[in-house]
């Protein structure tokens, strides 16, 4: 009897396939890990991120860091009403703008919830570490820790810091194998009103996906390019793998 070719190509993903067969449905195993996975991508979208778990890891780490907040009031809001979470609210906004930094930076990094709170809490200052490592000379700001954030909210954070480039580093849409990834998305000079054309995007940051190492290293060759060729977007490509 010949091998089953699909079973051949589980080994090299982690997608459902070859789940197997019980009668008209899927084995019970194969039904109740469908359902954990499931329940563990709802946990990850609807989990707010702990601020203070990743304030103290940063401070381990020798980073200052800065709490802030967009102008949605809670996950329910956040979900609802996507625009509320690409600005931030008042308190935040007012925080932000009396920082009254001695040099202004030329790469402010964003951890934030996203989708996925856990991505952020998980992998965020690994590779936040392993990339200032290679940034020898440059400014980096305080990082920023924000709750209920969009994408674009790292453009206003970047408007009121005047930073050159934005590094923002936040949860993405929780797939049913992957509820931790983890999104970094470069923007140079940010300013309320970019577009996603505009940017730059590493995706599927987690331990069974693209690893710390490789992540620092393409955003720390990303970072560079966006300084020299002043843009960062449809632009700017991503050629790390010449440098491997």
């Amino acid at each position: 009897m010949s091998e089953n070719l699909w079973l051949q190509l589980r080994r090299f993903t982690h997608a459902r396939i070859a789940l197997g067969r019980a009668g008209d449905s899927l084995p019970t195993n194969r039904l109740l890990e469908l359902g954990m996975a499931h329940a563990q991508a709802r946990d990850a979208v609807l989990k707010t991120i702990n601020v203070e778990a990743v304030a103290d890891q940063l401070k381990a780490a020798g980073f200052d860091s800065v709490s802030a907040h967009s102008a949605a009031l809670n996950r329910a809001a956040y979900l609802g009403r996507p625009d509320l979470g690409r600005r931030l609210d008042e308190a935040s906004r007012e925080r932000l703008s009396n920082l009254h930094l001695s040099r202004l930076p030329d790469v402010a990094f964003v951890i934030a919830d996203g989708l996925s709170a856990v991505a952020a809490e998980r992998h965020a200052v690994p590779v936040l570490r392993l990339t200032c490592a290679t940034l020898a000379g440059w400014q980096i700001g305080p990082v920023i820790v924000a709750e209920q954030a969009r994408v674009a909210l790292g453009d206003e954070i970047g408007e009121l810091l005047d930073a050159e480039l934005l590094v923002m580093m936040l949860g993405e849409r929780p797939g049913l194998s992957s509820p931790d990834s983890l999104g970094i998305y470069i923007t140079y000079r940010p300013r309320v009103g970019k577009t996603d054309a505009e940017r730059n995007c590493i995706s599927n940051v987690r331990h069974k996906g693209l690893s710390y190492e490789l992540a620092a290293h393409r955003l720390h060759l990303l970072l560079n390019s966006a300084r020299k060729l002043t843009m960062t977007g449809v632009g700017l490509k991503d050629v790390s793998e010449l440098y491997l």
